[in-house]
């Protein structure tokens, strides 16, 4: 199958901007299912930094 010629590429995507596009759906939502997706969030947020090399854990007294 052949690409449409007169199409415009599109740039990639990078992690922020899915995360901001992300943070606008969900400013969007009723307030009483923000909580919900910010958790969500959060959470992927977290299993990335775990899993990107070379980080370190977030110390207990700066999240306070």
């Amino acid at each position: 199958m052949d690409a449409d010629p007169d199409a415009t590429p599109q740039p990639a995507m990078r992690p922020a901007d899915d995360l901001l596009s992300r943070l606008e759906v969900i400013e969007s939502q009723p307030l009483t299912a923000r909580a919900v997706s910010y958790e969500a969030v959060h959470d992927e947020l977290a299993r990335r930094l775990e899993h990107q090399p070379g980080a370190s854990a977030p110390s207990q007294s700066a999240a306070q």
